[in-house]
């Protein structure tokens, strides 16, 4: 009797949790990334398309989503950006303020197969203060790595960024261990989330899922 009044509560408590991961679960409709009331993009156009495509620019560009005050969670999307020396850098964007305040996952997909390079594969930024540039001289290789296993520099590929503060985790196409692991330099906790693109840039996006902590 006892086994299967454990047994009748387990079932009970299971929509309870379905209820509670679905709560947690914030998947961005990208069909509606040209509405204003959902999204806010600084310094590019979209391009139309299947999936999010910022067009190339002069500066950075962002596409913010205006739904999330994002926290503490895991990041997964798939990107692609292109097989071009210093014209390719493309990522998310978190716990921004607004357009120029704001914390970076970045790939340079041009890097991602040139052994004398891939250790720029993909960096942590935080703007406006840490620049790829101070980091680079102030800390060189601690807030950038190689990507293991190497994606198509000119294809897909999934990344997945998770966030408990202030520790920042990257994997890309779901390996076990993290090609990239860092503290953040931000005292930011809390803030939107969107699309990157760096100088000179376009970039896509696409399967964009936020699992909050």
């Amino acid at each position: 009797m006892k086994t299967i009044k454990i047994l009748l509560i387990g079932i009970l408590m299971c929509p309870l949790f379905t209820t509670q991961a679905q709560e947690n679960l914030f998947i961005p409709d990208l069909s509606k990334i040209s509405d204003s009331n959902l999204w806010t993009l600084h310094n590019r156009d979209l391009i139309p398309g299947n999936e999010v495509h910022l067009n190339a620019n002069q500066g950075d560009g962002l596409l913010w989503s205006n739904d999330l005050a994002f926290e503490d969670g895991t990041i997964d999307l798939d990107i692609k950006g292109k097989n071009e020396r210093g014209r390719s850098f493309v990522g998310i964007a978190f716990h921004g303020l607004n357009d120029s305040t704001y914390d970076v996952i970045y790939f340079r997909p041009f890097n991602f197969e040139d052994p004398s390079r891939n250790g720029h594969s993909v960096q942590y930024i935080s703007h406006p203060e840490y620049t790829w540039y101070k980091l680079r001289e102030e800390h060189p290789e601690k807030y950038e790595n190689a990507v293991l296993p190497v994606p198509d520099p000119n294809g897909w590929f999934h990344a997945t960024i998770i966030i408990k503060y202030p520790v920042v985790k990257v994997y890309v196409d779901n390996a076990k261990e993290p090609s990239l692991t860092i503290n953040q330099l931000s005292s930011r906790k809390k803030g939107w989330i969107g699309f990157w693109v760096g100088n000179g840039s376009e970039g896509y996006f696409k399967n964009l899922e936020i699992s909050k902590k």
